[in-house]
Formats: structure tokens, sequence, C-alpha cells
């Protein structure tokens, strides 16, 4: 589980305090983890124990009464691999069942843009009583994974089902559940990406460049780490971070310095996503001091810049897969299919700034896919990490 985020929540039953054992299986197992609790839940488990043992602090309000922050539940659902909640009462349970949302747990919950797994834990008569496996059964129906209650000796002295999972068996529900998202097309190969922009100087405090983020090529990039590949993400100029024991992240300024770093990893990589919005043209001529402004009007001459894309299609051998971006403003399929076959590409991921929502430094992404099989496909507008889902699920179509 090295590198994986997993997302504790902890809530108000005695098991809590076997929580503790929990993270410790899972920190030595190289995940990254955090935790939210519920009010409750602190009255089994000290918040200092939880936060010291994960090595980040604690989730337990919407927001601090003291300094005012702000908990927020979104970004603890994009942040997390896994969302896994145990011990899970019956309380906590119900609410999930109904969609109830009256804690920053259940907020979590409802933001998740992956799985939660859950591990129950109640005392045998809850645990058997029909409105509580009426709520399982729903909350199974919702796509949440439930790790089996275990048979013992109950908090109440009684002795049969409704023990939560030994901490142990919630680690291995949790490595299974990694195992089975690890697609086997994906898993140890190694990937190029680029993302981001380039920016070509004119001189040392001004530059021609463009308006992308780098979101769309970091969200690929965290796609292909969590099926299991060896990433080399190559970052323009960008705000954004990752990081992953599979993953090396160079950071780039230029076109010319992207591209080297490109044709030094390309002939290993059995993939190749392409997203960066490279800058076109660059300056012919880089003034090394400072431009005074001084006339009313400035000249500036222009040369292309290398095409990565076109490199890395010509040096394409038949075992390695290469995959383009086309941002168009008119005519998108047909200025895609030319790039497609120019630049010798598997396929092509298309977009619009026609679009709402599309386009450069938003979170969301409306694509059309197309192959050089003649296979097309488009999709509804989604968060840029359900498109990346996209674009391996249609790569992983190519090469079945």
């Amino acid at each position: 589980m090295r590198g994986k985020r997993i997302l504790l929540g902890i809530t108000g039953g005695i098991a809590a305090y076997k929580i503790a054992f929990l993270i410790r299986i899972l920190k030595k197992a190289e995940a990254e983890v955090k935790c939210i609790m519920t009010p409750a839940s602190c009255d089994f488990i000290s918040p200092l124990v939880v936060s010291t043992l994960s090595g980040n602090p604690v989730g337990i309000e919407f927001w601090n009464k003291d300094d005012g922050s702000w908990n927020n539940h979104v970004e603890y659902g994009l942040w997390a691999d896994v969302f896994v909640i145990a011990p899970l009462t019956t309380n906590t349970l119900s609410k999930m069942a109904v969609g109830s949302c009256d804690n920053l747990l259940l907020a979590t919950y409802l933001s998740m843009k992956t799985n939660t797994l859950v591990a129950p834990a109640m005392d045998l008569d809850m645990y058997v009583h029909p409105s509580t496996q009426r709520n399982l059964s729903k909350i199974a129906e919702d796509g949440v994974e439930i790790i089996p209650v275990e048979s013992g000796e109950l908090a109440s002295g009684l002795v049969g089902d409704g023990r939560m999972a030994e901490p142990e068996h919630i680690a291995d529900a949790i490595a299974h559940y990694f195992d089975s998202k690890t697609d086997p097309i994906y898993k140890g190969k190694q990937v190029v990406i680029t993302a981001g922009p380039t920016h070509e100087a004119i001189d040392p405090v001004r530059f021609i460049g463009n308006h992308s983020s780098g979101k769309m090529g970091y969200a690929i990039a965290n796609e292909f780490l969590m099926q299991g590949a060896h990433v080399t993400l190559i970052s323009g100029p960008s705000n954004l971070t990752l990081e992953h024991p599979n993953l090396t992240l160079i950071r780039i300024t230029s076109a010319d310095e992207m591209l080297l770093e490109v044709q030094k990893v390309w002939s290993e990589c059995t993939f190749g996503v392409f997203a960066a919005a490279v800058a076109d043209y660059k300056p012919k001529e880089r003034v090394e001091q400072k431009i005074k402004k001084s006339e009313a009007e400035l000249e500036l001459v222009l040369t292309k810049n290398p095409d990565i894309l076109l490199w890395a299609g010509a040096h394409k051998s038949d075992e390695q897969y290469l995959v383009g971006f086309a941002l168009e403003t008119t005519d998108l399929r047909k200025n895609a299919t030319k790039k497609l076959e120019r630049k010798n590409l598997n396929m092509i991921v298309m977009n619009t700034l026609a679009d709402s929502g599309a386009g450069f430094g938003v979170d969301t992404n409306k694509i059309s896919i197309l192959d050089n099989r003649n296979n097309f496909e488009t999709f509804e507008l989604k968060s840029k990490a359900e498109v990346a889902k996209d674009v391996l699920l249609f790569l992983k179509k190519y090469n079945s």
C-alpha cells in the first residue's frame, strides 16, 4: 500500500480504540493516512493519539471555532484513494443509508470521488435487527464495500456476530481493494505524461504562454499511478504538485526543455500521454535585459517551437501507445483527425472552448476521443479526475 492515500473515518463505538492499531499497520505499509472523527468517537479514542499515529491533523468539526479555519470535506474526498469507516456504528450506518449529513464524516462520505469501505461494529441484537440489515443492504447497493463483522465476545458480554473486524483483517481488505482496482494492462508499465503550459522567455521578466493549469495532465498521471504504473510527469509551470513513490516529477519551463526530457525517457515507455499545452511559437531571440517601455509599438519576431508530439510519433515503436490532445475552437473532429494521422497517434482526446466547463483552469472537462481505428466516443461534462478514468478505460479497450 505504499503511497496510497487512505482516509479513515472513526465513529463513536467502543471498537474505536482498535483504530490506533490499524493506523500503525497502514503506516508500516507506507500508506498515507488522514483521519476524520465524529464528536462522539472522541469519547473512545483521543484525537491526539490519532493525529500522532497518522502524522496528520484530525478533522472533527466543519470549522475550528478558535481560529475560524474550515475543514473542507470536498478536499478530503478529492485527496483520498479510499475512504474507510471503522468502526461503523448503527447510528452512522442509518444516516449513510438515507443520505443524512450532520457532521464532517458524513459530508465527506457524500463527497467521495472513490469507493468507501466500512467495518460495522455493534452488539449482536443491533446487528441482526431487520433495520440494520436493511441499511447494510442499502449502502451496498450504493457501492459501499462492507468488511464482514466477526463473531466473538462483545462489549455487552454477549457472544456472537457484530464484532468489528480485527485491524489486521481491515488492512487486508484495504489491500485487496487496491489490488482489485489495479489493471494488469498498466501495472508496472512505464508511462510518460506531459502537462501544463510552456513559458517562452521574451526577456528576464516576460514570456509567451497560455492559460493551461496542468490539471488534466496531473489527473491522468494520478490515475496511471492508481493503476500501478511508473509515471514520469514532465510539467510546465504549474502550482500543482503530486507525490507518489512511483512518480518522477520533472519541472521544466520551455518547449525545448520539455522536448529534451521527453527524448530521455520515451524509448523506455509503453504509454505516452501528451496533455501539455505547448506554446507553438517562441521569440526568435531572447533579450538578456528587461525591455524598457519606450516606443508606442514593439515588434517581436517569433519562430516555431519544436513539435514534441510529432517527434514522439516519429520515434514510436509498434509496442508503444501515444495519446495526444487537441483543443480547438472550430472544426474539432476534422482538425483532430488530421493531427491524429500526421503525428502517428494511437488516439487523440478532443475538447473545445465552446463547451461550458471545458478548457483551461477549470476542474471539469468535456471530451471526445478518436483512435486510429476510427472508434469515436463522446463523454459528458465531468471532473478532470473522472475524465482521466475515461481516457484510461478507452486506452484499455484499444489494447484489448
